[in-house]
């Protein structure tokens, strides 16, 4: 009886809050994504051991997190009365936090970030500062821009990815192939999003793709953007020794990419355009399971 107290409830909902917030789900997949790629792509040459008991590589996960988690709740803060209209149980969720408590956690995740970065190099340290800057000039400026947001949205979310790649001084153009399908996915997903997003968007005057140019044309540039995704696919299964059973991974991607097209084209309403930025998660969700596939050898 004691667990489900009003003391424990009054502290559990606010920690959940925060985890919802920040999406710790989300964290928790781009951490393991960060260490199977540094194992299985980025270093392959060392051992779980030496990437587990590197101590800088554990402080640019860590940085990466807080800098994530960060950006999320500066995004709440910022897109509070779009997502009233949008996700209004999520929004209820997100703010059992009020803004004040958000905005001092997002300046404490910021600081473990730069902390963190700083005791890895000041060169490290620059990175990071530059990046949640670029977060939150996104938030506060860039996501009200047709132009840049999506874009630059998925620039943001591949780049704990790249500085891992320069951690570990591999940017071969394996490593581009699959960052450059990763971007286009995510683009892809936050174009579906917008149209997901269209009644919000327009009530808050957000000049999103989907308000600028509508929802026709909107959903034509997603079609060219997974057409354009075949060539890092197409790339990538030339290296089949590199990719190993992986490679069946990116197989199957071609026809879930043209059943997505299919669905696209068919979706009317807010509730299909849900499911398909799902199944789209599920697709990035998948290839991270799927890196440990590479080592297997076909």
């Amino acid at each position: 009886m004691r667990l489900f107290s009003k003391p424990f409830l009054n502290s559990f909902f606010p920690l959940l809050a925060v985890f919802a917030s920040t999406r710790g789900y989300t964290i928790l997949v781009l951490v393991a994504a960060q260490y199977l790629s540094a194992r299985y792509i980025l270093a392959p040459q060392r051992s779980w051991v030496g990437h587990l008991t590197d101590l800088n590589l554990f402080f640019l996960v860590l940085a990466s997190s807080f800098a994530i988690a960060g950006g999320y709740l500066i995004n709440n803060f910022y897109d509070a009365e779009k997502d009233r209209i949008n996700r209004p149980q999520q929004y209820l969720l997100y703010h059992l936090i009020s803004t004040e408590k958000q905005l001092l956690y997002y300046s404490f995740f910021n600081g473990l970030c730069l902390l963190l970065a700083f005791l890895v190099s000041k060169k490290v340290f620059l990175f990071f500062f530059a990046y949640i800057s670029a977060i939150w000039l996104y938030s506060h400026v860039l996501k009200k821009t047709f132009w840049a947001s999506n874009v630059f949205a998925a620039f943001l979310a591949i780049t704990p990815f790249f500085v891992m790649s320069l951690y570990f001084n591999n940017l071969s153009i394996w490593v581009m192939y699959h960052a450059s399908f990763l971007f286009l996915v995510i683009l892809i997903r936050d174009l579906v999003k917008d149209l997901q997003n269209f009644k919000g968007d327009w009530v808050r005057k957000y000049n999103t793709v989907a308000i600028v140019f509508g929802v026709k044309i909107t959903k034509g540039i997603v079609t060219a953007l997974i057409i354009l995704s075949s060539f890092p696919i197409l790339q990538l299964l030339q290296e089949t020794d590199q990719l190993g059973w992986m490679y069946y991974y990116f197989v199957t991607c071609i026809p879930y990419l043209i059943g997505i097209v299919v669905l696209l084209w068919k979706a009317k309403d807010q509730k299909m355009y849900l499911w398909l930025h799902n199944l789209l998660k599920f697709l990035i969700l998948a290839g991270v399971a799927s890196i440990i596939l590479v080592r297997y050898p076909i």
